[in-house]
């Protein structure tokens, strides 16, 4: 899953507005964040199978360090431990929205990867194949991310287009992940991967977080 992994993002953001937006993006998306350098790096491996699954020709065969379930809780405890290190004041409410969201990529991804998600190590690999169906598994990150929005934009109102033009924008990229040419390399896969996490969440933050300091300025 990709688009839909930010509807958590929205769902966090609703759960407790204090945390930013742009850190919720890339909470939802952390395992990801973490595992495209480890591909790079040839720690955590993947192959270009055109034909693999009817979306994507990633053969995800080892990432026990970031997709196994046991990774997964780790990752998850360290993100809310980071933010809770970094966030003034630490709460501990946002740190367990923070680590909710992070572990939320590993229930997502359950559903539509193929068995490659390692419960621990590189072993009992789960995954219900929802790549399989292209129209499926479309439809329900555009109803994850949409869902998600709209949760959020029920008690934060604010401009509701640039979200939405921006919520389409990352579909039709999305779409050509699912249907386009494979990509050249693993290494450019995970390299694209990383810019589109950071682009998106810079995004996020001019589009949501930057208009609320603006209307809501601190006292001086």
């Amino acid at each position: 899953m990709f688009v839909g992994h930010y509807g958590a993002a929205f769902v966090g953001k609703r759960a407790d507005a204090s945390i930013p937006l742009w850190v919720l993006f890339l909470a939802v998306q952390f395992l990801d964040v973490l595992w495209a350098p480890l591909v790079i790096l040839g720690i955590e491996k993947v192959r270009i199978v055109p034909g693999i699954t009817a979306t994507n020709p990633l053969d995800l065969y080892y990432m026990p360090y970031t997709h196994s379930l046991v990774g997964a809780v780790c990752w998850s405890i360290g993100g809310a431990a980071l933010y809770g290190l970094v966030a003034r004041p630490p709460r501990w409410r946002s740190m367990a929205v923070v680590g909710l969201a992070v572990f939320s990529h590993w229930v997502l991804d359950l559903i539509v990867h193929r068995p490659d998600l390692p419960l621990y190590d590189n072993t009992a690999k789960v995954g219900l194949g929802l790549w399989n169906r292209p129209a499926l598994a479309f439809s329900l990150e555009a109803g994850f991310f949409f869902g998600g929005l709209a949760l959020f934009l029920r008690v934060r109102p604010m401009r509701i287009v640039p979200l939405v033009v921006f919520g389409l924008l990352i579909l039709t990229i999305q779409a050509y992940v699912f249907f386009g040419p494979p990509p050249r390399s693993p290494s450019a896969f995970a390299l694209t991967a990383l810019v589109a996490y950071a682009g998106y969440a810079a995004v996020i933050w001019a589009l949501a977080d930057r208009s609320t300091l603006t209307s809501h300025p601190r006292p001086s």
